[in-house]
């Protein structure tokens, strides 16, 4: 009798406890928790008591010859070092090849015609939250009756700057006259994130990642765009994560092709180690084990190679931007290494880092350029002490999730692989996950037209079955 009852002391607990479990299941729902938006002031000194001027203003690339003289004298006074015999780009841009492209840049490269094609696109500054921000603002030439433009946000990162996207805008802006569909047509806004370019640099320190996502959504909001499309690489994948986490309402899709996830957990461990073996038991692809392993060469070795700059911006970056802000070849030596490596890692195995196989000089040193006219480099790698500085996943935006409907095109080339099925942990709503027959990091303006093609799809998906809306 005792044991019965005992029996049914106990079955009663059990019960209780799943109808605990049960009732906290369906009531306690939580709210989806939004990133919050961050009012910051970032101007000189003290906030003044006035309100802020929101008016946008035309911009343009200009240049002088005073700019151009101080150039070319430093760039006669350079002092190169020899490389080692066979050593390509394996300890960092060989000389030899930098000789060449200095020679380039002084007698063939004519950064006045390059200020021109800056210039065919309209640029524009307004003042948010204490300093001018820059943006390059592409409507398209003409659109297919009864439709109306969609606004899209494209985010570039560190070294680039707003030109990676000059090849890929007129591919979505104007899709027709170059072969894809018109279904979709973009109207384009490319800033520069504060400090890089022609935006004005921080006057105060913690300017990270959310704030450039606040600056951006005020930005688009002062445009007039309740609801738009964010797009991003390098920087601008984690600030137009940012933007997708503080405005799920008013970001439509986010499309990415970069999607690291810094907050890793037992289940990515066990991959690591297991992955290679059960891919099928961690979610993995065949792709996703090719890119992935051995690990140790392709994950953890590769990162620690790659990623000494890295380590530097984000500790001591005045140190290293004083020097390279100095010298027009130390900015070249340290950009074009990037641009290398980036692209494909087999290019260390080149003399000249195969840097004109999918890039031609005029773009590359454009982009130079951009960093050298407007002395930029000290504030744009300040970015990464402002982002790493607190720890990796410790700050609020790594525990959140993003709920708007994502997009993901993953180049091969890119230093590191995600798979779809880490990304999801993050990105709970992926729509679009491909895998790309070729290109790295600089996709927009490596790979322009398969970017594009695969922001069209996603697009068209996100319209066709209205997914935005869908809470």
């Amino acid at each position: 009798k005792f044991c019965s009852s005992l029996a049914g002391i106990m079955l009663l607990e059990v019960f209780l406890v799943l109808g605990t479990v049960i009732i906290y299941f369906l009531f306690s729902k939580k709210k989806e928790e939004t990133l919050p938006f961050k009012d910051g002031w970032w101007g000189k000194g003290q906030k003044p008591d006035t309100k802020e001027d929101t008016t946008i203003r035309p911009f343009k690339v200009e240049t002088t010859e005073e700019e151009l003289s101080d150039l070319f004298r430093r760039l006669d006074q350079a002092r190169f070092t020899e490389p080692l015999e066979n050593s390509c780009f394996h300890y960092g841009i060989n000389s030899v090849y930098l000789r060449k492209v200095v020679s380039y840049w002084k007698n063939q490269f004519n950064w006045k015609k390059q200020v021109e094609v800056l210039n065919k696109y309209p640029h524009f500054k307004t003042k948010i939250q204490g300093i001018d921000v820059h943006f390059v603002h592409v409507k398209p030439p003409r659109l297919p009756e009864g439709q109306s433009a969609k606004p899209l946000l494209m985010v570039h990162g560190w070294p680039g700057s707003f030109y990676e996207f000059y090849k890929i805008i007129p591919l979505l802006t104007d899709p027709a006259s170059h072969g894809l569909s018109d279904e979709h047509v973009f109207e384009v806004v490319c800033p520069s994130i504060p400090g890089y370019g022609f935006s004005e640099a921080p006057h105060k320190k913690d300017f990270n990642s959310v704030s450039a996502a606040s600056v951006f959504y005020e930005l688009m909001l002062r445009l007039g765009f309740n609801e738009f499309y964010a797009q991003g690489g390098d920087w601008g994948w984690l600030i137009c994560t940012n933007l997708a986490q503080m405005a799920p309402n008013q970001v439509k899709g986010l499309h990415l092709n970069l999607a690291s996830v810094t907050k890793v957990g037992f289940t990515h461990v066990l991959s690591v180690l297991l992955g290679r073996y059960f891919p099928g038991l961690f979610g993995f692809q065949e792709e996703d084990v090719r890119r992935m392993f051995p690990f140790l060469k392709k994950g953890l070795y590769r990162i620690l190679v790659e990623s000494g700059y890295a380590h530097i911006q984000a500790t001591k970056p005045d140190t290293v931007g004083c020097g390279l802000n100095d010298s027009p070849v130390g900015l070249a030596a340290y950009i074009l290494e990037k641009f290398s490596s980036w692209t494909d890692l087999e290019f260390q195995n080149l003399e000249d880092g195969g840097l004109e196989r999918k890039f031609n000089l005029d773009d590359l040193l454009t982009n130079i350029m951009i960093y050298w006219v407007s002395g930029c480099i000290v504030s744009s790698v300040r970015f990464y002490k402002e982002n790493f500085q607190k720890g990796i996943g410790t700050q609020k935006h790594e525990k959140l999730t993003v709920q708007v409907p994502t997009g993901i095109a993953s180049f091969p080339n890119e230093i590191m692989h995600t798979p779809q099925a880490w990304a999801q942990k993050k990105y709970t709503n992926i729509v679009s996950f491909h895998f790309m027959p070729r290109g790295g990091h600089f996709a927009a303006l490596e790979e322009p037209e398969l970017l594009a093609k695969d922001i069209l799809q996603f697009v068209g998906k996100v319209e066709k079955e209205q997914l935005w809306k869908k809470k």
